[in-house]
């Protein structure tokens, strides 16, 4: 007996939950949970099941597409832990939650590595017996410094997704485009206010009554992409900048956390960039 999770995207048309249902019963599947979610603006259908039975991966698959529209996206996957790689500079709070979480066995992950432009987090990850890979951005150009991320990287024969821990550097779109849609950020603020550089520094002049952190996939365009996870914070007129950004920390890792779980047990679909999220 087998079990997958069964991600469907198709253009909607009437009938769609039946005849996928049909198909998992003809082939003696049981179904162990099960969501649907109809974008009526953009006529799009989105579905995420989880099953049981015998049957080949590949035979499901094509059964699923026999019956929906052309063009649709059927994937089938069997639950197992993903592989990724985190991504840090020097603040060590989103990254060491994740290390928590991963070796209390709260994430379906394998880390692979950290890769950071500064050792300054070496001694951290060491302690979860994890790679720890510096690539120095000293003296190069930040293609250049990039080209040696990916090499390191690519080092490693599969990885489903990087997580930017905190990672402090501009991606190029070069990078972007070679990670597209498994590239997660953990952004210091509830976008899209306050976007780019010290968003705490911006709240605290704007007297902000709330603070937060947001989630994303990273796209070319600078902390928009594809939103994940959002979570807020109430803040008051006492707090300095410094305040908001301590408090901030707590959010942010929380939220990051949060998102990588999301993609691990395969609930988000990105489309228009945006996400629906089962």
């Amino acid at each position: 007996m087998s079990q997958y999770r069964v991600l469907i995207d198709a253009n909607d048309e009437k009938g769609l939950v039946h005849k996928v249902s049909t198909i998992f019963y003809e082939n003696d599947l049981n179904i162990l949970s099960n969501s649907e979610f109809v974008d009526k603006e953009n006529n799009k259908f989105f579905m995420r099941s989880f099953v049981d039975g015998a049957i080949n991966k590949k035979v499901l698959t094509d059964a699923i597409n026999a019956v929906l529209p052309v063009n649709s996206s059927v994937k089938v996957i069997e639950p197992k832990k993903k592989n990724i790689i985190i991504m840090a500079t020097k603040e060590l709070h989103a990254l060491g939650d994740i290390l928590i979480r991963h070796e209390s066995g709260e994430l379906e992950a394998n880390i692979l590595a950290v890769v950071s432009n500064y050792d300054k987090l070496e001694s951290l990850v060491q302690k979860f017996d994890i790679p720890y890979i510096t690539v120095s951005h000293e003296n190069l150009e930040r293609p250049e410094h990039e080209a040696r991320v990916i090499e390191a990287i690519d080092s490693f024969e599969e990885v489903d997704y990087i997580v930017l821990a905190k990672y402090m550097r501009i991606l190029t779109p070069a990078f972007v485009e070679h990670y597209e849609n498994k590239i997660i950020n953990i952004h210091h603020s509830f976008l899209p206010a306050f976007i780019g550089a010290n968003p705490y520094k911006q709240a605290y002049d704007r007297g902000v009554k709330i603070i937060g952190a947001t989630a994303h996939f990273v796209n070319n365009n600078l902390d928009e992409g594809p939103i994940i996870a959002q979570e807020i914070q109430a803040v008051n007129h006492a707090y300095t900048w410094k305040d908001m950004q301590r408090s901030g920390r707590d959010v942010e890792k929380v939220v990051l956390s949060r998102a990588l779980k999301l993609a691990l047990e395969d609930r988000i679909f990105v489309y228009a960039n945006k996400t629906v999220i089962f």
